[in-house]
């Protein structure tokens, strides 16, 4: 962690159209950085590739100053990343067209970490959610909604974080971690009014999930997702304002995600 002091920041006209009715003030306090680096150790779905940099030129030039310049190539889906709602949502938002309010604003964590010590298929339910509520009142309007299940302990072990580490179709049907039910994202798309959800996992459905019915609810719903996210261990269960910005990739169903959190003094 970082600390910052006396930061502002500014959601203003001049840039893009949003839909906010003041200025977003970022206030002074500690940094949090939430996303992984990506290499070669990151960690991507079993049927995607992987994360891939080749050197252009490292080293010093014939006229005398160094100079490094790479090429990379991902997948939109692996290390810290967003799911826009066109991911399972024909006709919604993709990822240039999230408005940036969307992608920022108060936090809260829900902590799931002792059932899913106990049940690496554990499906974050409804009673997770009124449990938290009655200890910490409703979930604000607008929130961003973090889930934490422990799994970011094991990044990037890929087999202790996914439950395997058998690549390709035959890996996809092995793969066990947490997620959210489909009855909660219902509730958080209907009952809620919340701007994303994140989660330390590969995925908002659990990993044996074959319909994947979590991102249809929560998409059809024109409601973002943030996958793999990094260090929900040093945020507080309130008070947190986060920042996740995604490669702007036109038309884009996810991207490389730079999610960072702010604890305010």
């Amino acid at each position: 962690m970082t600390s910052v002091f006396f930061i502002f920041g500014y959601v203003l006209a001049g840039c893009t159209s949003v839909e906010t009715e003041a200025p977003f003030a970022l206030p002074s306090g500690t940094l949090v950085d939430m996303s992984y680096a990506y290499n070669d150790s990151t960690i991507y779905w079993p049927t995607a590739p992987g994360f891939v940099k080749t050197t252009d030129f490292e080293g010093t030039t014939e006229a005398g100053f160094y100079y490094t310049a790479y090429s990379i190539s991902t997948a939109e889906h692996g290390g810290t990343h967003l799911d826009s709602p066109v991911h399972f949502s024909e006709g919604k938002l993709s990822v240039d067209q999230i408005p940036l309010d969307r992608l920022m604003g108060s936090a809260i964590v829900i902590d799931v970490q002792a059932q899913a010590a106990e049940n690496r298929d554990y499906l974050i339910s409804k009673d997770d959610i009124l449990l938290w509520e009655s200890e910490n009142g409703s979930i604000p309007e607008g929130a961003i909604v973090l889930f934490r299940t422990g799994f970011g302990q094991y990044w990037p072990d890929r087999e202790t974080y996914m439950g395997t580490a058998v690549l390709g179709p035959e890996g996809a049907k092995l793969l066990h971690f947490p997620g959210i039910d489909p009855g909660t994202a219902a509730l958080l798309a209907t009952e809620r009014t919340i701007k994303a959800v994140g989660i330390d996992t590969p995925s908002i459905d659990f990993g044996q999930s074959k319909l994947f019915e979590t991102h249809q609810t929560l998409f059809g719903a024109n409601i973002p997702a943030f996958e793999n996210v990094a260090n929900l261990d040093q945020l507080p269960i309130t008070g947190a304002i986060v920042i996740a910005l995604p490669m702007k990739i036109e038309g884009g169903s996810g991207g490389p995600l730079r999610i960072v959190a702010i604890i305010p003094n």
